[in-house]
């Protein structure tokens, strides 16, 4: 029966072949394999520039904060000239992400996309002698005041309302 040790040995060495392998691959996945939990760093953009074009071209005063913390980092810019829109991103100190949204859009479908799907709530908040409408949604809450100079403002993201009230505050048109 000089066959079978043969397959048998052919078996054991490839179970043997199979368990070195695994033990390989978990090594790699544990050592060379980065496992940060953290969310990664992100860069911070300069919006001057942008903010001066969006300024020039928009047919209403477009805002942007002036004054907030050094802790309050700018991730995104973009103004379509088309469609009349805005758009500031930031992360917050605690690494929420607040977006200023503006447009001369028609206000509910702007709203709708801006705020992620949220819903208005009965709940109002004046800030800087504006008065502000609290949404809340599944993926963004926001804090929209509508028709001002032609165009609707939306804040929203996933920060709390006391957030996203700052930069509503921090905003400027000129």
């Amino acid at each position: 029966m000089a066959g079978s040790k043969g397959k048998q040995k052919t078996a054991r060495d490839m179970v043997l072949s199979l368990a070195l392998i695994g033990i390989a691959a978990l090594a790699v996945y544990f050592v060379a394999i980065p496992h940060d939990d953290h969310a990664p760093d992100l860069k911070r953009v300069d919006y001057q520039v942008e903010l001066i074009g969006a300024r020039r071209a928009a047919s209403y005063p477009v805002a942007a904060p002036a004054g907030l913390p050094d802790s309050w980092k700018a991730t995104s810019v973009r103004y379509d000239a088309e469609n009349q829109h805005w758009h500031l991103g930031y992360q917050t100190p605690d690494g929420q992400y607040v977006q200023l949204e503006q447009s001369t859009q028609r206000p509910t479908d702007f709203i709708d996309d801006a705020s992620q799907g949220a819903s208005a709530t009965k709940r109002t908040q004046t800030i800087g002698g504006r008065t502000w409408t609290h949404y809340t949604g599944g993926r963004y809450d926001a804090l929209v005041l509508d028709g001002t100079h032609g165009s609707t403002t939306v804040v929203a993201g996933t920060a709390s309302f006391d957030e996203m009230a700052k930069l509503a505050a921090a905003l400027k048109t000129g």
